[in-house]
C-alpha cells in the first residue's frame, strides 16, 4: 500500500506557504508562492493549485496520492461552506475558494480562518499538544488567535467568531481600524506596545531607551522597552507594566468565561520570555475570578512559529478525512 499525503496550505497577504505532509505527521517538503490582492480570486487559486501539485513534484510523490488540501486563510471564513465571506485585504466577498480549488486539482479542500488554523496547529503539534483546551494569541500588528477545545475549534456562526483582538477593553477607548472603539488589540498588540513606548520616551528625554535606538524614535519596536527595563531603565519599567496591565485584562475576560488550561503567546513578544511571561502570569492570576492556585492555568509561548498554519491546515484536513 502506498504512502498517503496531505497538502496543507497557509494563505496570507503577500505570499502562501504550502507544506506536504504524510499522514504520520510528518513535513516532507515545503514551498511557497506570491500573492498579490490585485491578482483576484480565479488567479489566486490557480496559483494555491499549482503551489499543491508542485508541492507533489518536489517530493516525488503521485499526486493521485494526496488525500486532501487543508489550508487556512484571512477574513471571516465560513469552515462548513469552505466560503470566504469576507477578506477585506483582498476584496473577497463570498467566494467559494474550497469548492473552486477542489475542482482545480480533484481533491477534497478544508478551509477555515488562518488564526483558527494557526491555533490548532498549536493545540495539535505545538505548544499546546498535551492540553484538551487552549487559547492562543497572536500578538502582532493586530490580536489575533482562536480557541481549541477537546481538540476542536470554537469558530461561532459562520465561523465568524472568536475575534479575540476586539473584545473591547476600554470604553470609548482608541479608535479602531474595525470602526470600533478601545478595542483590545488597540492596547495589547505590538503596534500598540510601540506607541506606548514612543510616548513615554518622548515625555522622557532622559530615558535609557533613546541610547537603544540611536536616539532615533522611528526605530523603536516591541523589544525597545524590555530590553530598556532589562537595563533598568524606570520608564521602561513603566511602559512594560503597563502593557501587561492591558494584555492580562484580556487574558483575563477570555479565562473567566472559558477557562482554557493554557494561554499561549504567538508573535515576536513572545520571545521575551519570563521578561514578559513571569508578570503577565501575576498580572492575569490577580483578574480572573477564580485564582490559578485552585484552578490552573499555563501561560506559554508558541513553538512552531510561522508553521503554526500549516500544521493547523494539515490537522484540519485529516480530521475532516476521519
Amino acid at each position: 500500500m502506498s504512502k498517503k499525503y496531505i497538502v496543507a496550505i497557509d494563505l496570507g497577504g503577500m505570499s502562501a506557504k504550502g507544506a506536504l505532509f504524510s499522514t504520520d505527521d510528518k513535513i516532507i517538503c515545503e514551498d511557497r508562492v506570491k500573492t498579490c490582492s490585485k491578482d483576484g480570486f480565479e488567479c489566486t487559486v490557480n496559483s494555491l493549485a499549482e503551489l499543491a501539485k508542485t508541492l507533489a513534484d518536489k517530493a516525488g510523490v503521485s499526486f493521485d496520492d494526496v488525500l486532501a488540501i487543508g489550508a487556512g486563510a484571512p477574513g471571516v471564513v465560513d469552515s462548513r461552506t469552505g466560503v470566504i465571506l469576507r477578506w477585506s485585504n483582498f476584496n473577497w466577498n463570498n467566494v467559494p475558494f474550497a469548492d473552486r480549488l477542489s475542482a482545480l486539482t480533484g481533491k477534497p479542500v478544508f478551509v477555515a480562518n488562518d488564526a483558527n488554523v494557526a491555533a490548532l496547529g498549536e493545540a495539535k503539534f505545538g505548544a499546546t499538544s498535551k492540553y484538551q483546551s487552549s487559547i492562543l494569541l497572536t500578538i502582532g500588528t493586530g490580536v489575533g488567535g482562536g480557541i481549541v477545545f477537546d481538540g476542536k475549534l470554537i469558530e461561532g456562526y459562520k465561523s465568524a467568531g472568536a475575534e479575540l483582538g476586539h473584545i473591547t477593553i476600554r470604553e470609548g477607548g482608541l479608535p479602531c481600524a474595525c470602526g470600533r472603539l478601545g478595542c483590545y488589540e488597540k492596547y495589547a498588540s505590538a503596534t500598540a506596545l510601540i506607541l506606548q513606548t514612543r510616548r513615554a520616551m518622548v515625555e522622557d528625554l532622559s530615558s535609557e531607551m533613546w541610547a537603544l535606538v540611536d536616539g532615533k524614535i522611528e526605530n523603536v519596536d516591541g523589544r525597545t522597552a524590555f530590553e530598556g527595563a532589562r537595563r533598568g531603565d524606570a520608564t521602561a519599567k513603566k511602559v512594560i507594566e503597563q502593557f501587561v496591565g492591558y494584555l492580562s485584562e484580556g487574558i483575563a475576560d477570555f479565562v473567566n468565561i472559558l477557562r482554557p488550561e493554557a494561554i499561549v503567546l504567538g508573535g515576536g513578544i513572545a520571545n521575551e520570555g519570563e521578561d514578559l511571561f513571569g508578570p503577565l502570569r501575576s498580572a492575569v492570576d490577580k483578574r480572573t475570578y477564580i485564582a490559578m492556585d485552585i484552578v490552573p492555568l499555563k501561560i506559554v509561548g508558541a513553538k512552531l512559529g510561522n508553521r503554526a498554519g500549516v500544521y493547523g491546515g494539515y490537522a484540519i484536513a485529516k480530521e475532516k478525512l476521519g
